[in-house]
């Protein structure tokens, strides 16, 4: 092969890179840019007067004699809204009983919409649930409930060769020619008044509780339970993954038992997290008993088996790494074979052995299957320090799932959804940011 041949060879390997590397860093930003910016709006958002009020009841903040001048203001806002109600039941007694039948069913389907908007109406019995004490704690949310005041879903299937095509109907065309024809006007242009919407930095989203089920707080508990699990799961898989590796490079053999085991390992990287988490619910729940049901001790047992190859894989190849003049530098001292490994190989190969730990704690914070058997719930506060042995706790990547799939208002909860994703993230990009700092603070002490 001629040099110009290997140069033009080299030069295309290189732009396959660059563009390999640009068309990466395009496709995650393309993917995180949703999230990132559908998530902010978990923390910072417009609030309206129901936000504060339930900032109030449930978790007591705010200055209460402000909000006592605040739900005044509001509710004089909305009295004509219940007063034209109020006049049009009066209205409409003296109408034809067919009439009034029509009438009185708009008039309940408008009550219900109603009731989404401001929460009880007058003289209604306060609710047990606080999704129904409260109207939309966010501006956007209001909208949204205005809307459904405002007009009525309907179906044209006036064309048989397609399905329905959903339509918005007025709602005042229901009560054309009543008083309460002017209620719908009046509402749109004094809703901003009725809910006085402020900015808010909701920054104790990472710490709040949540209240029922996620329609109003934080998600501070599984944010905390995350943690536990990850921290858990690295706690015992970093030394068992690094003992692994050193008796496969510095002690074992290289025979035909050393490759099946090799083998193994690699195919254990490759098993689906699924099985990770039947075996971690057969064998640490229901076999050894490490606790009674799910917990984080069983969660975390679980997630350090599932990351268990990767660390193993990445330390081995570390070790490998360190020339071999390193080890009869250290033994021609006289150090023994594990202090020749303890004080030498290890701080050699450090750097790639972080780098493996790196990837696997970004693996055991963002699983979902293994934690379903063996640790997650759906609610609940994160178990304190001394109860992880026999508590479960909630977990970002299950409540994303779970939120996702089986919340019966999902379409109300989505802010807390991406806002649970930007935080797992988060934790993740920081968590890796920690371990590359101290990598690179070691490499410098290692290079003097």
């Amino acid at each position: 092969m001629t040099q110009s041949s290997r140069k033009l060879i080299d030069q295309a390997f290189t732009a396959i890179g660059i563009f390999s590397s640009v068309f990466l860093v395009i496709v995650i930003i393309v993917l995180l840019f949703p999230i990132f910016m559908k998530g902010l709006g978990a923390f910072f958002f417009r609030g309206t007067i129901e936000f504060r009020k339930m900032e109030m009841e449930l978790f007591e903040r705010g200055d209460r004699e402000e909000l006592k001048k605040e739900i005044l203001e509001t509710n004089l806002a909305r009295l004509p809204v219940f007063e034209s109600i109020k006049t049009f039941k009066a209205e409409i007694s003296g109408f034809p009983s067919e009439e009034k039948k029509i009438l009185n069913d708009s008039l309940k389907d408008l009550e219900i919409s109603l009731r989404e908007l401001f929460g009880p109406l007058p003289g209604e019995p306060a609710s047990e649930l606080a999704r129904n004490k409260f109207g939309p704690t966010r501006w956007d949310q209001a909208l949204v409930k205005l809307q459904a005041v405002l007009y009525r879903e309907e179906y044209d299937y006036s064309d048989t060769s397609r399905m329905g095509q959903k339509k918005l109907s007025p709602r005042s065309r229901d009560f054309a020619g009543t008083s309460l024809e002017t209620l719908f006007p009046f509402l749109e242009q004094n809703v901003e008044k009725m809910f006085r919407p402020n900015l808010v930095f909701y920054w104790r989203f990472f710490t709040d509780e949540s209240k029922d089920t996620h329609f109003f707080g934080g998600i501070g508990p599984e944010v905390v339970g995350t943690i536990y699990l990850t921290m858990g799961a690295m706690i015992f898989a970093v030394p068992m993954g690094i003992l692994s590796a050193i008796f496969l490079t510095e002690y074992s053999r290289q025979n035909w038992y050393t490759s099946i085991l090799r083998t193994l390992i690699s195919t254990l990287s490759g098993v689906p997290s699924v099985v990770f988490g039947l075996f971690g619910l057969a064998f640490f729940i229901n076999t050894i008993h490490v606790s009674q049901s799910k917990s984080v001790l069983a969660g975390s047992l679980t997630l350090a088996i599932l990351i268990l190859p990767t660390i193993i894989r990445s330390s081995e190849e570390a070790i490998l790494s360190v020339p071999k003049t390193y080890r009869e530098a250290a033994l021609s001292l006289g150090a023994s074979p594990w202090e020749m490994i303890v004080g030498v190989v290890l701080p050699a190969a450090l750097p790639g052995i972080l780098t493996g730990i790196i990837l696997s704690m970004g693996r055991a914070a963002g699983e979902t299957a293994p934690i379903i058997f063996t640790a997650a719930v759906s609610l609940g506060e994160a178990p304190k320090l001394l109860d992880i042995f026999s508590q479960p706790t909630p977990a970002l990547s299950w409540n994303i799932y779970n939120l996702a799939t089986e919340h019966q208002k999902v379409d109300q909860i989505r802010h807390v959804q991406y806002g649970m994703v930007l935080t797992l993230i988060l934790i993740v990009l920081t968590l890796n940011c920690l371990a590359i700092w101290l990598r690179n603070r070691y490499l410098k002490k290692l290079k003097g």
